[in-house]
């Protein structure tokens, strides 16, 4: 199993840049960064959309940009994995995010990984002028237009939402055909079908439902749509400090755990990661 963490990037807690070679002095695999534009003042929409949460922190609209913030952990280190943990592909300009996802990966030489989710917050993606009940079929057909930015060289896509005319569009990533689509998501029917369609592998937060009963779900999606199941990869954000439970989720298949940081002083979160070294080391 690799071992990752990931960290709300902003302007108040360690710079993406220390933090990244710190990451990869300590040995872990992958850090991750998630994103938001930005947090409407008047929101009905409850923190992860669950009820009776507590109010939103801070990080959530102090947070850098997502790519930019890539970019400088990946031209800090040199092997360490930079990934989007998630992006909200429905709230953004697919052929600019293509653009964005080949030239990180180019210039990091093919360490990006690409998590991509639906998002929950339904007055940020008002102000994109995304209805909240299209995004997961807004999702589907961005991520089906940048596939073909980044592998066709007269690229062109139609869709029911979305048209392409062939047109050029470089750099193409170093990853081929793509770097890995993640998708992190609750599970569920649609989107274990997404997945199996597009996907490379599903990386949820860690809890509620028993993780193999999901994976086999995962699997069976994938057969019906004609896929090797093998093919995708089983990853956990938000991953439990805890040995025994590392390795029950490594037994079910889980091939990557994230860890969490804090946004808080600089010194606190090297502090914190130092505490997460001493669990790699164990594990």
């Amino acid at each position: 199993m690799d071992l990752g963490v990931s960290i709300f990037p902003t302007d108040t807690t360690i710079d993406p840049a220390t933090l990244a070679r710190a990451v990869e002095e300590f040995g872990f695999e992958s850090l991750w960064f998630p994103e938001h534009s930005h947090i409407p003042v008047c929101r009905r929409t409850p923190w992860g959309g669950r009820k009776n949460a507590p109010p939103l922190p801070e990080m959530y609209w102090r947070t850098y940009e997502q790519f930019v913030a890539l970019m400088a952990a990946a031209a800090s280190t040199r092997t360490l994995l930079v990934g989007s943990g998630i992006t909200l592909v429905p709230q953004r300009d697919p052929i600019w995010l293509a653009k964005q996802v080949a030239t990180v990966d180019s210039l990091s030489n093919g360490r990006l990984l690409f998590g991509i989710g639906y998002g929950w917050n339904r007055e940020e993606m008002a102000h994109h002028g995304v209805r909240y009940n299209e995004r997961r079929a807004l999702l589907r057909e961005k991520v089906l237009m940048m596939q073909a930015l980044w592998t066709q060289d007269e690229a062109a896509y139609r869709g029911e939402m979305l048209e392409l005319e062939p047109s050029l569009a470089w750099p193409k990533p170093v990853q081929q055909p793509y770097p890995p689509i993640i998708m992190g998501s609750g599970a569920g029917p649609k989107t274990f079908a997404h997945i199996a369609e597009f996907c490379d592998g599903w990386m949820p937060i860690y809890g509620g439902n028993p993780i193999n009963d999901q994976i086999d779900a995962l699997r069976k999606a994938a057969v019906a749509a004609g896929r090797d199941p093998d093919t995708l990869t089983v990853g956990v954000f938000n991953a439990p400090r805890d040995t025994a439970r590392i390795a029950e989720l490594a037994g079910a298949g889980v091939a990557r755990a994230i860890f969490s940081l804090p946004a808080i002083a600089p010194e606190a979160v090297l502090e914190k990661l130092s505490e997460y070294a001493v669990f790699l080391e164990e594990v």
